[in-house]
């Protein structure tokens, strides 16, 4: 069996000098760090990656949210769970990315699914612990006072704790998107696609394909982080009454 990395880079870079004109002597003098000209005859070319970059990040968010939204209810009905769950997820967060999707390659191959896996576990950590976190920190005197309203302690975790809990948890989700967005350029080393392609595929030595990718890289993250905060202040409009 070949290198996986030697294949993928392969894969992903040997075309790339191949669509560039190679008498583009704007690159090829030092000084010029960013080429308009190229950039403006080859902007498509960064839209097929951009929209594998969305395929990679956003499946990965779903499934790490949904798996560490359920970790953390269970640890909070079962609280001797919290410290242990919270030591597994931290295991995996502190794995190298490139290690992790290296590690993976022999049960699940190239591709895709190995990079959704591994960026799913790496938000884990941060949406459990911030999702804990905001529980936990949910007024002693506010539940009591929805029990003595007759609420049962399901009513209480979904009416009660969980909307005030929102804040917490939208920080954490922050966090862990900005940090798959970023992580995901490194897919291209597993023949996964995404915007690491014009980064990576580049060798390096093209600067106007390496900006205009870790550009739209950057735009993606603040899109959604402004949406996450769209949403928080939709969910959460007592705190705006509280401002006003």
């Amino acid at each position: 069996m070949g290198n996986p990395f030697v294949l993928a880079a392969g894969e992903v870079g040997g075309d790339f000098f191949k669509e560039r004109d190679v008498g583009d002597l704007c690159q090829a003098q030092t000084q010029h760090v960013f080429c308009f000209d190229w950039a403006r005859e080859n902007i498509d070319r960064f839209e097929a990656p951009t929209v594998q970059h969305l395929e990679i990040v956003i499946p990965a968010l779903v499934i790490g949210f949904v798996v560490a939204f359920a970790l953390a209810l269970l640890a909070h009905r079962t609280r001797w769970l919290q410290p242990p769950l919270l030591a597994a997820t931290g295991i995996l967060y502190t794995i190298p990315s490139i290690a992790f999707f290296f590690l993976l390659l022999p049960l699940t191959g190239l591709g895709r699914d190995t990079a959704i896996i591994v960026l799913s576990a790496y938000t884990l950590q941060i949406i459990y612990r911030n999702t804990i976190l905001g529980l936990n920190n949910v007024p002693a005197a506010v539940k009591d006072a929805a029990r003595g309203m007759g609420l049962t302690p399901r009513q209480i975790l979904w009416k009660v704790e969980l909307p005030l809990a929102i804040p917490e948890i939208i920080a954490g989700l922050r966090v862990a998107v900005v940090s798959t967005i970023a992580i995901a350029t490194l897919a291209v080393l597993i023949s996964a696609g995404g915007l690491g392609t014009e980064m990576y595929g580049s060798n390096l030595t093209f600067p106007t394909s390496i900006i205009i990718a870790g550009a739209i890289v950057m735009l993606m993250a603040l899109a959604f982080d402004a949406i996450l905060l769209l949403v928080q202040r939709l969910t959460t409009p007592w705190r705006r009454a509280a401002r006003a």
